[in-house]
């Protein structure tokens, strides 16, 4: 919007002398010396003024100086009519205006421009395969019927990063790393809940996101390393240990105790980035779920209480009858395999979980 207002203010300025100009064709020759004389009568006045520095220096516009620059031109004696400016002053004008024209009139046109269109295509390519070369880019493109596709080295500008050896970032993302390591990959995290007297208890949860399993948990008022420490080995027994454990930046997965016992066992911990939580998406989200389905429905009395309603919900449902579409409505422990029946024909035998808050069914003759 500013460039447009400051090329409306030019035209304007333009277009007023412009009219200036033509009116001079329809007055007589004496009305023209009236009027230089009243016109160079209060210019004398302006200029006592100015002289005086009762008031402030004009700045010329754009459309002031070129008109000054022709005026240069054609205008015999136009020295002696300057008085905002300096003669030298218009001179430099014309030079900078004969600087810019020449500048764009030597501008070669050389090879044409890539569409925007081109342009976005490559770094998509590029983002979908950052190991590929521009070389490789320009073969791919060919190869896809891309009329024209840019050489190599003009695909090489788009990508800059090509030029050096690629980054673990750029060939591996964080969620191309959980894709592929997911069956060797386990995720904790801690979360909170208040007891009926107001009381906080700390829950530990680790899951295994390639079954998402709860694979254990533990409730204390005190978390401290050391209690970590000890779920951790009651969750691996018999060396029963992931290969890497995704974390935040708690103080107490980031303690040195804790960090010393995961690297006996050869666990390799993956701390998240501060404020992402999607990067330890899963136990965020079986967090989430067991607030949802579980701590929002029951207020827990004490340590020992949460713990037991914990650990019915988790081994009699979430674990064993809780579908996931993440498992293509697969439970964690496989369930049972039953033949295909109608709805008619089936007959369920009904058990309920945390006194009938959830039920689980199975199919009986």
């Amino acid at each position: 919007m500013s460039i447009i207002r400051s090329l409306y203010v030019f035209f304007k300025e333009w277009m007023s002398y412009l009219m200036s100009f033509l009116s001079l064709f329809f007055k007589s020759s004496k009305d023209i010396k009236l009027e230089n004389i009243a016109l160079r009568s209060q210019l004398a006045r302006y200029q006592q003024r100015f002289e005086k520095q009762q008031l402030p220096k004009p700045t010329p516009t754009p459309a002031f100086r070129q008109l000054w620059v022709i005026l240069s031109k054609y205008l015999v004696n136009w020295k002696s009519h300057l008085i905002l400016v300096k003669p030298e002053t218009v001179i430099k004008w014309h030079r900078s205006a004969f600087k810019l024209h020449w500048r764009r009139k030597s501008n070669k046109p050389g090879r044409p421009r890539i569409s925007p269109e081109t342009i976005k295509l490559i770094k998509r390519v590029h983002h979908d395969n950052p190991l590929l070369s521009p070389e490789k880019i320009h073969e791919k493109l060919q190869l896809l019927g891309i009329e024209k596709p840019p050489a190599p080295n003009t695909i090489a500008k788009y990508i800059p990063g090509t030029r050096k050896p690629p980054t673990e970032k750029q060939i591996q993302s964080w969620k191309t790393f959980l894709k592929n390591h997911q069956s060797v990959t386990w995720a904790t995290d801690f979360f909170t809940i208040p007891t009926l007297t107001f009381n906080i208890l700390y829950v530990l949860v680790i899951i295994d996101h390639r079954t998402r399993k709860i694979i254990s948990f533990g409730v204390t008022y005190n978390p401290t390393a050391e209690w970590t420490i000890q779920q951790f080995r009651n969750a691996t027994p018999f060396g029963e240990a992931p290969k890497y454990l995704i974390h935040d930046n708690d103080p107490i997965f980031r303690s040195k105790a804790f960090q010393r016992f995961l690297s006996s066992p050869g666990i390799t911990t993956k701390r998240t980035a501060y404020r992402s939580p999607w990067q330890n998406a899963y136990a965020e989200r079986v967090i989430g779920t067991i607030k949802r389905e579980l701590l929002d429905q029951i207020i827990p009395l004490n340590q020992l209480h949460l713990h037991k309603i914990l650990h019915e919900y988790i081994k009699d449902y979430y674990n064993t009858n809780r579908t996931h579409q993440g498992l293509e409505g697969k439970t964690p422990i496989p369930s049972p395999v039953y033949l295909p029946t109608k709805a008619a024909e089936t007959k369920l035998e009904t058990t309920p979980v945390l006194n009938g808050l959830y039920h689980t069914y199975k199919k009986v003759a």
